[in-house]
């Protein structure tokens, strides 16, 4: 297992430096000029050049596409911000305990609710409860997470005063933003948990447990819900990285300094190395998920753990 670990870590590697020339491709050939942005448009021309000098904006696109990705490899310096002056890397960490508090609670409330429903509405196949689980996942899913975020903060904010709009500074303020999330992670694990509940319930050794005389609970929790959990576990881990992407508007709407509100301020102000950086490193933290997933399913599948030990012992042998 340590050295498949080792073999996608290693893998990592074309695919971030992939990353940094599709995002750095689309930087450079994307209008508006960073220095013209920060000077104003009464800026002069010879003002303007002098900043894109210093700023190292007069170089070839090649020139700064090597530079970038040499500073990155060797140093892991993401650059320098072009509005704060302050270095990306430090930045990002100041932001970045938002943005994963976020997300792994939204999805922690989406996989309680949605592991619960999916059972429910599996058991309860074709019943009002199954009709009313599935009506309120297929909202979840389908419902841009902005315009739920607005809808709450009308409802539960504006005109209940229940809870603040913007900010992150207790319990109160983290309600609304993880909700938002929780729902939409929760509507799609509520769907793979009852499709794969669905498939396993209906094998011979449910049957048989069942004749046994186990429990409904022991059947359903001890042998038909740890067989469904492969897919289950691939969902929420594909889930929790584009939670990270998705909080970007969320963070926006609620104005929470996260790493989703300092790309989209960097989008909105040009300024390419706060957007390069932010955009490795939520790249760099769904592989990681990814691999977390694959090492999990060893766990849950004596099976699939058994395919690693043999591997091992095959390297051993030769």
């Amino acid at each position: 297992m340590y050295r498949y670990a080792l073999k996608r870590l290693i893998s990592m590697i074309p695919v971030l430096i992939g990353v940094i020339v599709i995002v750095f491709t689309l930087l450079y050939f994307s209008p508006g000029n960073p220095a013209a942005i920060i000077l104003g448009q009464e800026a002069s021309p010879e003002k303007i050049a002098a900043l894109e000098k210093e700023m190292g904006l007069d170089q070839p696109f090649l020139v700064r596409l090597f530079t970038y990705i040499g500073n990155v490899v060797t140093r892991l310096d993401l650059g320098t911000s072009f509005r704060t002056k302050t270095p990306v890397i430090d930045e990002i960490f100041s932001r970045i305990g938002i943005t994963l508090r976020l997300t792994f609670i939204s999805m922690a409330i989406g996989t309680i609710l949605g592991i619960a429903a999916g059972i429910i509405s599996a058991i309860k196949q074709y019943s009002v409860t199954d009709k009313i689980t599935t009506l309120v996942s297929l909202f979840g899913i389908s419902t841009p997470s902005f315009w739920l975020a607005l809808m709450l903060i009308l409802v539960f904010a504006v005109n209940l005063h229940w809870f603040p709009v913007s900010g992150s500074y207790g319990f109160k303020y983290w309600v609304l933003p993880t909700f938002t999330l929780g729902l939409q992670a929760g509507g799609i694990v509520m769907r793979m948990t009852r499709s794969s509940m669905l498939e396993v319930i209906r094998q011979d050794y449910i049957r048989t447990a069942r004749a046994k005389g186990q429990t409904e609970w022991v059947v359903v929790m001890k042998h038909a819900l740890r067989n469904a959990l492969i897919p289950i576990i691939t969902v929420i881990g594909n889930q929790t990285g584009v939670l990270v992407g998705g909080a970007i508007l969320v963070e926006s709407v609620f104005s929470m300094p996260g790493l989703g509100k300092y790309m989209l301020n960097g989008i909105n102000n040009r300024d390419f190395p706060a957007v390069q950086g932010t955009v490795l490193v939520i790249s760099f933290m769904y592989i990681i998920l990814m691999l977390i997933v694959d090492i999990s399913y060893s766990f849950v599948d004596p099976r699939i753990k058994s395919i690693y030990s043999s591997h091992r012992k095959r390297g051993a042998a030769r």
